[in-house]
C-alpha cells in the first residue's frame, strides 16, 4: 500500500537519542528548501528535479542544530539523498535506531523521533510511509547509511541513525560502501579542496522493483556527488552497483544527473564542473583509483593476507547461491506461512460474516413476526370491542328512525283534531273580551264628551268674564 503524506504541513520533528534531543523537520512544500539545513548546499540551493508528491524534505537536527538534510521517499520508504559537511569522525557510537511518527501520522501530538516499541497503536497507519526495523528483521538486509556515521563527528554522527537515513545494503556491500566512501572523502577529496567547510557531499540511492518484504525498495545503485565549492572548484561523482560489491565507477556529476530522475540538477551551477581545475581533478582521480585497487596493492605485501583473502573470497562465492537458495527458501516460507493464515483468516471472516449475517437476519424475522402477531393479538379485543359497539349504536339508529316516522305520521290528524276541538273553546272565550272591549269603546266615548262639553262651557265662561272685566266699571271688591 502506498501513501503519500501531506507535505504542505509544516512542523518539527525531534529524536530523543542518549541524553539529547534528536531532531528532524519535516519541510513543507510551501517553504524553501531545506529551511536550516540550505547550509549544506552549495549556495544554499537544494538540488531540482525531485518533484514528486511522495518525496518528503526532512532537515535533520540534533540539539536544536541542523545536521544534514534528508529527501525521503514515502513510496520506496528509502531516502533519495542525504546532503552532509565532512566533520572530524568520532569515535563510533551504539548504533540506537529511530522510527519518525509524524511522516505516517502528521496529525499526531508526538514531535520527536522515537522507538517504534514506544508508539505501536498510538501512531495511526505506523509504517505507512517509511520503513520500519521490522522490515530488516530476518530479511538478510542492513540497514546501510546514506550519510555515514563515520565521517561525522559526535552529534552529527548520533544523528545518522535514523531509518529515514537507511537504505536495505547487503552486509557485505554496507561494509564495502562506508569502507570505501570513508577513504574517498578522507584521502581523496578532503586534501584536495582548499576551504575544508566548502566541500558539500550528496550520498544518494536509486530504488529498484525489488522490495524488502514487499515494501522496502532495495537500490539497484549508490552514489556519492562531492562539490568543492571555492575559488578553485570542482566535481566529482561516484557509483556503485548492488551487483557488485568491488566496484567504484568515478565520473562527471552530469554524467550521474543522466543516471538519475530527468531534470535533475544536483549542485547550482554545476559546482564549477565547466571550469575545473585539470590537475586538482586528475590528482583526484588519481587518489581514488589508488584506494579502489589500494585492498589489491596492500594484499600483494602480505602473502598470508592475500591467501587468506582468497579464500574468504571463494568460499563467498561458493556460499552465496546456497545462502540465496536458503534467504529465498525462508523467504517463500515466510510468505507461504503468511498466506495461509491471511487465507485462513479471510476464511473465517467470510464464514462468519456469512453466519452472522444470517443469525441477523433470522433475528431481525422472528422479531419482525412476533411484532406482527402481537400487534394482531392485541387488536382482537379492540376490534370486537368495535363491532359490539357498532352494532347497539346501529340498532339505536334504527329505534329512533322508528320512533321519529311514527311522530311524524301521528303528528298530522292529532294536530288537526286538537285544533279543531279548541276552536269551539277559543271561541266563545272570545265573547267577554269582545264585550269587554266594545263597553270600553262606548264608556271611553261618552267620557270624550263629556270632557268635551265641559272645556267648551269653560271657554265661554272665561271669554265672557273676560268681556265684562274690560267694558264694565269696576265696582266695590265685595261687588
Amino acid at each position: 500500500r502506498e501513501c503519500t503524506m501531506k507535505t504542505s504541513i509544516v512542523f518539527l520533528l525531534c529524536i530523543t537519542v542518549f541524553p539529547g534531543f534528536s531532531q528532524g523537520r519535516v519541510v513543507g512544500e510551501d517553504e524553501t528548501g531545506f529551511a536550516e539545513c540550505n547550509v549544506f548546499f552549495p549556495g544554499q540551493v537544494p538540488p531540482e528535479g525531485f518533484t514528486e508528491p511522495f518525496h518528503v524534505k526532512i532537515c535533520q537536527q540534533y540539539n536544536k542544530e541542523p545536521r544534514f538534510a534528508t529527501l525521503y521517499s514515502t513510496k520506496d520508504k528509502i531516502p533519495l539523498y542525504s546532503a552532509f559537511k565532512y566533520t572530524k569522525p568520532a569515535q563510533n557510537k551504539e548504533e540506537n535506531w529511530l522510527v519518525e511518527p509524524q511522516i505516517d501520522d502528521p496529525e499526531n501530538d508526538l514531535h520527536e523521533m522515537v522507538h517504534e516499541a514506544d508508539i505501536v497503536g498510538i501512531v495511526a497507519n505506523l509504517g505507512a510511509n517509511q520503513a520500519l526495523t521490522s522490515d530488516y528483521v530476518g530479511s538478510g538486509y542492513e540497514r546501510g547509511l546514506l550519510n555515514p556515521s563515520l565521517l561525522n563527528e559526535e552529534d552529527f554522527q548520533v544523528a545518522t541513525y535514523t531509518l529515514t537515513n537507511a537504505v536495505p545494503l547487503s552486509p557485505s556491500l554496507s561494509k564495502s560502501w562506508h569502507r570505501d566512501i570513508g577513504r574517498v572523502v578522507e584521502q581523496a577529496l578532503v586534501p584536495h579542496c582548499s576551504k575544508k567547510d566548502h566541500l558539500y557531499l550528496l550520498a544518494g540511492a536509486i530504488p529498484s522493483s525489488v522490495r524488502v518484504k514487499g515494501k522496502v525498495s532495495v537500490p539497484e545503485t549508490l552514489w556519492l556527488a562531492a562539490c568543492c565549492d571555492a575559488p578553485e572548484g570542482w566535481s566529482l561523482g561516484l557509483v556503485k552497483k548492488m551487483n557488485d560489491e568491488i566496484s567504484l565507477v568515478d565520473l562527471t556529476v552530469g554524467e550521474l544527473e543522466k543516471q538519475l530522475l530527468a531534470g535533475v540538477h544536483l549542485f547550482k551551477g554545476k559546482c564549477g564542473e565547466d571550469n575545473k581545475n585539470q590537475e586538482k581533478t586528475e590528482a583526484i582521480l588519481q587518489a581514488v583509483s589508488q584506494i579502489r585497487s589500494g585492498e589489491q596493492v596492500g594484499a600483494s605485501d602480505n602473502q598470508e593476507a592475500k591467501d587468506g583473502g582468497l579464500v574468504r573470497r571463494v568460499a563467498g562465492i561458493i556460499a552465496t547461491p546456497f545462502i540465496k537458495i536458503l534467504e529465498l527458501l525462508i523467504y517463500v516460507f515466510v510468505e507461504l506461512v503468511k498466506f495461509v493464515f491471511y487465507f485462513l483468516w479471510l476464511v473465517i471472516k467470510r464464514v462468519g460474516g456469512a453466519v452472522l449475517d444470517g443469525l441477523y437476519s433470522l433475528w431481525n424475522g422472528v422479531v419482525s413476526y412476533l411484532k406482527a402477531i402481537s400487534m394482531v393479538l392485541i387488536s382482537i379485543p379492540y376490534d370486537v370491542g368495535r363491532v359490539i359497539i357498532n352494532i347497539f349504536l346501529g340498532f339505536l339508529q334504527i329505534v329512533q328512525d322508528v320512533a321519529s316516522l311514527t311522530y311524524r305520521i301521528l303528528r298530522i290528524p292529532v294536530g288537526f283534531v286538537l285544533h279543531l276541538a279548541a276552536f269551539p273553546y277559543e271561541s266563545i272565550c272570545a265573547i267577554p273580551s269582545v264585550l269587554k272591549d266594545m263597553a270600553t269603546g262606548i264608556g271611553g266615548t261618552f267620557s270624550l264628551v263629556i270632557d268635551a262639553t265641559g272645556t267648551l262651557l269653560h271657554g265661554f265662561y272665561y271669554l265672557a268674564c273676560h268681556i265684562v272685566k274690560r267694558f264694565v266699571p269696576k265696582g266695590s271688591s265685595d261687588d
